[in-house]
């Protein structure tokens, strides 16, 4: 057992005065037990000799009790300043009638006493774990006592099993359990008709978020519209068989582990790039640790894995349902995700909430530009509550139930790691690991591809953080009110921020190389690299009816990021690019902020015309920005409309065909890593340019080849008028 500690008075003696002997020090550290209620001072006695002339013999002293008052104020003095100098035990002194002395033992016995009862405190701390080991070693010699061969299956003597095998037996059986469990969820649903769900209807009815996030009624006519008589392909998978059922689940179960041991490991499955700013997947020891997975690597396909953590501005229970809600996922993700569906749901969890949720989807990631193919996947999206309040949401591709040589993107298991933290924010690790054939992405996005700033986890996490700032946002209540311009109305706030969405919603789903776009590439025009693509717009009130013509580009510039995504969201040098805006001077009306950054915001822009015969034009904007992806969206308003929805009005039926510009890192930097959008000095810009034109308002007219020339000849002027301008900022 823990011996008390000496005094300290023991411990200076160079400390004492020659009024007090050594022995008086060690009576009065002896009671202890008087200590709270008569502190003694052992420094009566003036009239002694000195140290060196004392009488070793034991004196019998008289000791003098403490009254209250001094205890209580020495006891608040201890509490401040445990050790005071000369100069404050003089000043205590004084204060309470007593020697600088008996202050001065005071203080050494108070540490004493409060040292011994630290240290008896760690004893009995101790004895606790030690006891609990003991317990532990005791069950778990009574476990391997009664452990049987696995061969023979007779019983096996202490030693013959080593302790890992052991222990896979036990996390086997806890797996096992675990599965039971799930399928005895799923089989509620077997044998009842297959949940079928329209494209992009939530799997369960969402609690809508604070914001224009919440009604996904716009959001699914807005999608459903983008995809241009989409939907054929995602519709041709059918709901998985009954039979295949047990295999999703367990193949769902080992993906969860597969996971959080993803997400948490370090060396040696996850190297440190050479710029040490992000974590490498060691190929070769991610076969050695997850030897069963969904099979080998498909030849000709490329790994693809990344980590990133990040900690936002949101609590862990809505991270889980945007993550659970595929109409608020999609809507979330909007710049990455260009479609996605829920085929069927096995299971809606437990307790009223996602724990144990099962879902088989569907979806195409994109990237904004029509250069980069998208990527479809079919997997598996499994949630789980793990402890401390730490959840978990992950996806793994369900090919091998569906077996075809068209498939070009494998997930392995990837998803996400979401941890409580205080005040309503969530630490998040999140792993992006695909198999994937890339010999379709252009070359100029190679790069920007392989670095991992296009689909890899820094783009998923960078977005969620910037979403979730946006969120946060629109359901602030404190806005100043000083501020020319800014929005205060709550109402007219959520109307405006739902209507940018939904228009940068429209923008992002029309400017990929979807599987369900029919891009036509100009040819003999001098703009070879411009796309183009028509539709017709019917009974949509959130896009005026019509022939619709749409037309992209993608370019270099050599300019970063940062500067590209600040002089096209500047209405001050908007009149050098914008052609439609006829040279008018552009005004800032109104805006939200919605972000840390001040690039992330929504503005209301009034363009004043040059002809005074014209009327002025209303332009709705949105500029976001983070680390991976830029986008400056815009489309032009009605003024009627645009009052309705600053007083709170539906923005639903406000006709938008918005235009814009995604801005991506070329992937190089000078510092060798991946070249964020915040890396002002470093690396190069591919600009994605993108117009949408009404052509006719008759749904029925034939598309004349004068309007496709016409819209070329716009956007080969932007291009030229953004390179001029660029190139002389850059000089």
């Amino acid at each position: 057992m823990f011996q008390p500690n000496m005094m300290e008075g023991h411990l200076h003696p160079l400390d004492m005065t020659q009024n007090t002997s050594e022995s008086d020090i060690a009576r009065i550290g002896a009671r202890d037990d008087d200590f709270d209620s008569a502190t003694k001072s052992g420094s009566e006695n003036h009239e002694g000799a000195s140290g060196d002339d004392q009488d070793p013999r034991p004196k019998k002293k008289r000791y003098h009790r403490h009254t209250q008052h001094q205890i209580q104020e020495m006891e608040a003095f201890f509490k401040e300043c445990p050790h005071p100098d000369d100069k404050q035990r003089k000043e205590l002194s004084r204060e309470l009638g007593l020697e600088p002395l008996q202050v001065k033992f005071w203080f050494q016995n108070k540490r004493t006493q409060m040292k011994t009862q630290h240290e008896r405190h760690e004893n009995t701390q101790l004895r606790t774990e030690n006891d609990k080991l003991r317990a532990d070693n005791m069950r778990y010699r009574e476990a391997l006592s009664n452990a049987s061969c696995p061969n023979c299956g007779g019983p096996t003597a202490i030693g013959e099993m080593s302790f890992d095998e052991h222990h896979l037996r036990l996390e086997n059986s806890r797996l096992r359990e675990e599965i039971d469990r799930i399928s005895a969820i799923a089989a509620k649903y077997v044998g009842k008709p297959v949940v079928n769900y329209p494209l992009l209807s939530p799997p369960v009815p969402s609690r809508p978020l604070e914001l224009g996030v919440g009604n996904f009624g716009g959001h699914q006519a807005g999608m459903g519209g983008e995809m241009y008589g989409a939907g054929d392909l995602l519709r041709s998978i059918n709901a998985p068989s009954d039979a295949d059922k047990p295999m999703i689940i367990e193949l769902a179960v080992a993906a969860m582990e597969e996971l959080i041991r993803m997400a948490q490991m370090g060396d040696p499955l996850w190297m440190t790039s050479l710029d040490g700013t992000t974590s490498v997947l060691n190929e070769d020891e991610y076969i050695r640790t997850f030897p069963r997975g969904i099979g080998p690597k498909p030849t000709g396909f490329k790994c693809e894995a990344s980590r990133e953590t990040a900690v936002v501005i949101m609590n862990h229970i809505n991270l889980v349902e945007i993550l659970m809600d595929v109409g608020q996922w999609s809507t979330v993700f909007s710049g990455i995700v260009s479609r996605a569906m829920t085929l069927e749901v096995l299971s809606t969890g437990v307790a009223g909430n996602y724990n144990g949720a099962l879902q088989v989807m569907t979806a195409e990631f994109q990237v904004p530009s029509p250069l980069v193919p998208t990527r479809e996947s079919y997997y598996v999206r499994y949630c789980k509550q793990h402890a401390d309040g730490t959840w978990a949401v992950v996806d793994v591709s369900l090919d091998n139930l569906r077996p075809s040589p068209a498939v070009r993107c494998r997930r392995r298991p990837s998803g996400c790691l979401i941890q409580e933290m205080p005040n309503g924010y969530s630490k998040v690790t999140w792993v992006e690991h695909v198999e994937v054939d890339d010999r379709g992405v252009h070359d100029l996005y190679k790069q920007v591809v392989n670095c991992g700033n296009a689909f890899g986890a820094k783009r998923w996490v960078a977005t969620l953080d910037r979403q979730c700032e946006r969120l946060a946002s629109a359901m602030a209540t404190n806005i100043p009110t000083g501020d020319v311009g800014v929005i205060t109305n709550q109402e007219g706030r959520k109307s405006m921020l739902k209507l940018a969405e939904r228009m940068v919603i429209s923008f992002c789903a029309g400017v990929s190389a979807s599987t369900t776009h029919t891009w036509t590439t100009l040819s003999g025009t001098g703009a070879e690299d411009v796309r183009v693509m028509t539709r017709k717009s019917v009974d949509d009130p959130g896009r005026p009816p019509g022939i619709v013509l749409s037309a992209a580009t993608s370019f270099w510039l050599p300019v970063p990021p940062k500067r590209v995504f600040d002089f096209l969201r500047d209405e001050n040098s908007r009149s050098e690019w914008d052609i439609l805006s006829n040279g008018g001077a552009v005004q800032e009306m109104a805006h939200i902020a919605n972000g840390r950054d001040t690039g992330n915001c929504v503005s209301l822009l009034r363009v004043n015309s040059a002809n005074s015969s014209q009327s002025n034009m209303l332009i709705l904007q949105e500029s976001c920005t983070d680390s991976t992806a830029s986008f400056v969206i815009y489309a032009p308003v009605d003024i009627v409309a645009m009052n309705v929805v600053l007083n709170g009005g539906d923005p639903d039926y406000v006709a938008l065909l918005p235009s814009g510009f995604a801005i991506l890192p070329d992937g190089t930097s000078s510092h060798g890593g991946g070249g964020g959008i915040g890396e002002t000095g470093s690396g190069g810009s591919l600009l994605t340019v993108a117009f949408q034109i009404l052509v006719d308002s008759v749904p029925t007219a034939k598309l004349s080849l004068g309007s496709v020339a016409t819209v070329n000849q716009l956007i080969a002027c932007t291009v030229e008028r953004i390179k001029a301008s660029l190139s002389c900022d850059n000089a």
